[in-house]
Order: C-alpha cells, then sequence, then structure tokens
C-alpha cells in the first residue's frame, strides 16, 4: 500500500459517517461536485481581489489557501459518496473530471493574477506553466485510457497539487507580517514545483505509452 492509498483509508474512515448522511438527505455526487467547483471560485476571487484593491492583504491569499484545501475535501467526499451509495455513472465520472479541471484552472490563474499585478512577473510566467503540466498531466493519461492504455505513472498529479498550492497559500497567510523574508516565496516555491514536476510527469506518461504502443 503506497502513501497516497494509506491517507485515503484514515480519510475515508473519518468521512464515513458523513457520507451515510448526505445518503440519507439524497444529495447527489455531482451536487458535491459543483460545490467544489464553487469554493474554488471563491478562492480564486479572493486571489483576484487582493491583486486588484489590496496586494499587502496577505491574509486573503491565506484564506484562499483555506479554501482550496477545504474544497479538496469535497473532491474526496464525491467520489466515495458516489461508490457508498451506489451512484456512480458515466456522466457523474465525465463531470467530476471536467469541474476538477476547471477548479484547479482557475485557482492557479487567480494565483497568477496577483503575481503578475504585483511585479513578480518571472513567478507569473512559472504559474502559468503550471496551469499547463496540471492540463497536460489529465489529459495525456485521459488519452491513453481512450487507447486502452493504464498511465497513472508519475508524480505531482491532482492531489498532490491541491495540497502543495492549498498550503503554500495558506502558510503565506500565516506569515504574512514576516519581515525576515518575503511570505509570497511560499506561493512561489510550489508553483515552481507544480510547474516542474508535473510537466516532468506528463512527458513520463507520454514516454510511457510510448513504450506501451510501440
Amino acid at each position: 500500500m503506497n502513501y497516497r492509498d494509506f491517507l485515503q483509508k484514515i480519510i475515508y474512515q473519518i468521512i464515513n459517517p458523513l457520507i451515510r448522511g448526505l445518503i440519507w438527505l439524497h444529495i447527489t455526487p455531482n451536487i458535491i461536485t459543483f460545490v467544489g467547483l464553487l469554493l474554488n471560485i471563491v478562492a480564486t476571487a479572493l486571489f483576484v481581489w487582493a491583486a486588484a484593491y489590496e496586494p499587502q492583504n496577505l491574509s486573503l491569499i491565506g484564506w484562499g489557501g483555506f479554501i482550496i484545501l477545504f474544497a479538496g475535501l469535497f473532491d474526496m467526499i464525491d467520489g466515495r459518496l458516489a461508490r457508498m451509495g451506489n451512484m456512480s455513472s458515466a456522466f457523474g465520472a465525465l463531470w467530476d473530471s471536467t469541474l476538477d479541471r476547471y477548479s484547479e484552472l482557475f485557482t492557479l490563474f487567480g494565483i497568477a493574477i496577483y503575481l503578475l499585478l504585483n511585479g513578480y512577473v518571472m513567478a507569473g510566467v512559472v504559474t502559468f506553466t503550471a496551469m499547463v503540466g496540471s492540463v497536460m498531466v489529465s489529459y495525456v493519461r485521459s488519452r491513453a485510457e481512450g487507447l486502452g492504455i493504464e498511465c497513472k505513472v508519475g508524480f505531482m498529479q491532482r492531489p498532490e497539487r491541491v495540497v502543495v498550492t492549498g498550503v503554500g497559500a495558506l502558510l503565506c497567510g500565516v506569515c504574512a507580517e514576516s519581515v525576515s523574508f518575503d511570505p509570497l516565496l511560499f506561493v512561489i516555491v510550489p508553483m515552481w514545483l507544480i510547474a516542474v514536476l508535473a510537466n516532468l510527469t506528463a512527458c513520463w506518461r507520454i514516454a510511457h505509452c510510448y513504450k506501451k504502443l510501440k
């Protein structure tokens, strides 16, 4: 059992009572997925507001990070709800995948806007590269599975990207008053990690598919 499966098992044990409550209330996984998207849009709005009107108020960045992490729980809840409530469907899988892409692109866009409008041009470009990598990791896997190839190799998949982004933004807000270093490093460094590792994973998956198809 790898670390992701181990953590997932623990989290499922914690949220199972909540899942049973949602089933009793007849709440569908698609609704949970949509709520997760709305939360990520709120986080994006906080980043953009901070960029345009309150660039020195890094607590807004911190709150955005907290909301991203909170929304990440909904990404686990919808899948668990679908399985426990016997509500899995082909459309649900499509809906979940599509809204996940929107959620991630929205939040990274918000971070890129904040960095670009506040003089961190290089970091803004890196964040755009992270956006490209996050899409390509998912796209290559989807395209591979369409060709009948299992393609889960690599690292910096969506759960890792969400945690790295959310924790970084949260720590930026927590350390907003620091004078010994720039608190935005907590945002910039994760963007570099995602930009490098996500695109590396996409290339790794392409190489994996090449071997399988060859």
